[in-house]
Parts: structure tokens; C-alpha cells; sequence
């Protein structure tokens, strides 16, 4: 039997753009984790600044997400995935300005709008699913995750040289990122815009609608809880700590070349292991997975507290094992919380998760300058594995949950 089976003989064309926009946007979504935290503390001069760009980018990124989902649900997935794209592009430029003027202002506004690319890069993966056949939905959705760590390993392996590009149009080094941003991100928009045909949702409403299970016709609140608590938990420490090791890493004399190292590593942990993880949801359970990743996570904030300033493997390591443990507890999460909800209901509520999600996000991005500057990073990244770890008992009092 072809394992590669589709409802609809454009899948596999409408994947191959996906996937193409996915390594362009992937490069795009790099530059505000990479320097984003850095360069609001150069242009604030503090410390307890740096945690802002994360915050201001994932609130964009939950209102962004919003008002993308509806615009496809109206126009289809290639105006939305498209104009998402071209408005994170938009942001990108904002923050370029922002920098050459030293205009703080500007800054946060413009990450504010930078956002949109980061939602939009999450959101194709569900284009992907529209035309797969029931029993490919899974792997078609892993391929369009991954496809974005090419991308975003690349992206902070050029710190450097688009800071030095920065740096001869007059433009400070730590836009030079943001200055790849437009470009990635305007390409990923005109390839979806011009590629993406047939509409893939809009196809889809035109097919027969498939055979689905009704399951059960309430909410299982239980697993509805444990699913929402993972997202919420894996967001808030991940960008935490994520946040401020850049910061942390230029404290103690390391170079934008190493810095992009290291978070190239955490994005492609974060990505790159999807499909080990959803065959791992599927194998051997949802809530045993929720659990590794909160050991998953506790190792990355013992290592990246205890590691010596000045050692890029053992940060390395740390980052690793951080975007490790986020998608341990994404995958999970994400099925968990699709296993309570009825079909009825559950776009609903999973966009309502989401806001809640996002929230985490944005308070870890800005508590974290907060606690590294009235403590340490060591401080921060030990509170960060500790709370990541009450999963474990969160899970370990709960029947076992197979799917």
C-alpha cells in the first residue's frame, strides 16, 4: 500500500511550497530570539529590558494568530499565510529603523508587529494537514514543522556577517539579523502567494467531508487541564531562559558567532525532533511524554545553571535540551488537548489555549530580564527547570492516558 496516499493529488505540491516557505520564514523567525533581547538592552541600557522584544513579539504573535486564522477561514490559506508573512516583514523593517534612529518607541511597536511571522510560521503546519488523507494528517503536519528548522538553524549562523552588512549601510550590527528578517520573510510571502494554488482549505470545504468519529460530546476536563498546563508551563520557561542566555553569554565575553551557535542548536531542538516525538506520543502515551518533558527541561535549567559562564559547549548543551523539552511538551500538550475537546467545539477552544499560551509566553520573556537583573541567570535558569519539573507529578497522578 502507498504510504504517501492523498485525499487530493495537489498534497504533495501544496507540501513542497509549504515546505519552501517554511526554510525562508524559518530564517526570519531567528533574528528576534537570536538578538532581539540584546538589542533592546543596548538601545534601554538595561538589563531588565532585554526580556521585552520576547514579550512584545509573542503578545503580536497571539493577536496576529487571531486575526491570520480568521482572514484564512474567510479568504483561504494563501491570503492568510501570505499576508501573515508580509506583515511580520513589515515588523522586521520597523526594528532596522528603530535601530538606525535609536528610537525605542518604534522598537517595541515594530516587534509588536514582528510577531505576525512567528504565528504565521506555527500556522502553515495546518495548511498541511487540509488535503492529506485522515491517515497522513500527522506526518504532513511534521513536515512542515520541520521544514522550518533549516531555516532557523541558518538564521542565527548569520548573526554575524548581516551584522557586518549592517554595519557598512550605517545600521547598528544588531539589526543585521532583523535586516535577513524582511528578506526572508517577504520571500516566504510571494512564494505562498504565488504557489500556493489550490487554496488548500478552500479546496478541502469542497471535498466530501470525511468520516469522523463523534467521540464524546463534552469537554474531558481532566485531560483538557493536564494538556493546557504542559503549553502553558513549556512556553513560559523555554522563552524565559531563552531570552536572556544571549544575554548572559555577552556578559561574560562571548561573540554574536557563538551566540548564534548556540540558539541555532535551541531552535533546532525545538523543531528538528517532531516526528521522534509525535511517534513517541503515539507509542507509548501522551502523559509519559508530558513527563520527560519536564525532565527534559529540569536538565536544561541544571546545566545552563551550573555551567561555567564562559563555556559555550555546556550552554550549548543546555539551549539543546531546552528546545528539546519544549517540543516534548508541544507535541504532547497539543494531542492531549485534541483528545479532550469534541470535534464541535474544539477550534474554539484551542484558540482560547492559545491566548493562554501566548500569555505565558510574553510573562516569561518579561520576568526574566527582571530576575536576571535582580539576581542571576543561574537564579533564573533553576527556577525555570524546578517549575518545568512539577509536570512529572502533575502526570504521575493521573490514570494513564493512551491514544
Amino acid at each position: 500500500m502507498d504510504t504517501l496516499i492523498t485525499r487530493h493529488p495537489a498534497q504533495r505540491r501544496i507540501l513542497t511550497v509549504l515546505v519552501a516557505a517554511q526554510v525562508l520564514s524559518g530564517a526570519g523567525l531567528a533574528a528576534g530570539i537570536t538578538v532581539g533581547a540584546l538589542l533592546a538592552q543596548d538601545m534601554l541600557g538595561a538589563t531588565s529590558a532585554a526580556g521585552l522584544p520576547a514579550a512584545l513579539f509573542t503578545i503580536g504573535s497571539a493577536l496576529a494568530a487571531l486575526l491570520f486564522a480568521r482572514v484564512s477561514g474567510l479568504r483561504g490559506r494563501r491570503v492568510g499565510l501570505a499576508g501573515g508573512y508580509l506583515t511580520g516583514a513589515v515588523g522586521a523593517l520597523g526594528v532596522v529603523i528603530a535601530a538606525a534612529t535609536d528610537n525605542a518607541v518604534l522598537l517595541f511597536v515594530a516587534l509588536f508587529v514582528y510577531g505576525a511571522g512567528s504565528s504565521t510560521n506555527l500556522q502553515a503546519r495546518y495548511a498541511g494537514a487540509d488535503l492529506a488523507a485522515p491517515q497522513r494528517r500527522g506526518s504532513a503536519v511534521s513536515t512542515v514543522l520541520v521544514a522550518t528548522t533549516l531555516g532557523a538553524v541558518l538564521g542565527p549562523n548569520l548573526v554575524t556577517p548581516t551584522g557586518e552588512l549592517a554595519a557598512r549601510w550605517g545600521v547598528p550590527a544588531l539589526a543585521g539579523p532583523f535586516i535577513l528578517a524582511v528578506f526572508a520573510y517577504t520571500a516566504a510571502a510571494i512564494v505562498l502567494w504565488v504557489l500556493l494554488r489550490p487554496d488548500p482549505l478552500l479546496t478541502a470545504r469542497a471535498l466530501p467531508a470525511d468520516p469522523v468519529a463523534s467521540g464524546n460530546s463534552s469537554h474531558n476536563t481532566r485531560l483538557l487541564l493536564i494538556g493546557t498546563t504542559t503549553m502553558v508551563v513549556i512556553q513560559l520557561v523555554m522563552i524565559a531562559i531563552m531570552t536572556m542566555t544571549p544575554v548572559h553569554m555577552r556578559h561574560h565575553g562571548h561573540d554574536l558567532a557563538a551566540t548564534g551557535f548556540v540558539i541555532a542548536v535551541h531552535v533546532a531542538g525545538m523543531y528538528l525532533p517532531s516526528p521522534i516525538s509525535g511517534w513517541l506520543v503515539d507509542r507509548i502515551g501522551r502523559l509519559p511524554v508530558v513527563a520527560a518533558s519536564g525532565v527534559t527541561l529540569l536538565a536544561a535549567g541544571l546545566v545552563a545553571g551550573f555551567a561555567p559562564a564562559e563555556s559555550t559547549p555546556l550552554l550549548t548543551l543546555a539551549l539543546g535540551l531546552l528546545g528539546l523539552g519544549w517540543n516534548l511538551g508541544l507535541v504532547s500538550g497539543t494531542a492531549l488537548i485534541t483528545d479532550a475537546v469534541p470535534v464541535e467545539t474544539r477550534a474554539t477552544v484551542q484558540g482560547r489555549i492559545d491566548m493562554v499560551i501566548a500569555v505565558a509566553g510574553a510573562t516569561g520573556g518579561m520576568a526574566s530580564g527582571f530576575v536576571v537583573a535582580s539576581s542571576s541567570y543561574p537564579a533564573l535558569s533553576f527556577a525555570g527547570g524546578i517549575i518545568a519539573f512539577l509536570l512529572v507529578p502533575l502526570v504521575a497522578t493521573r490514570p494513564r492516558v493512551r491514544a
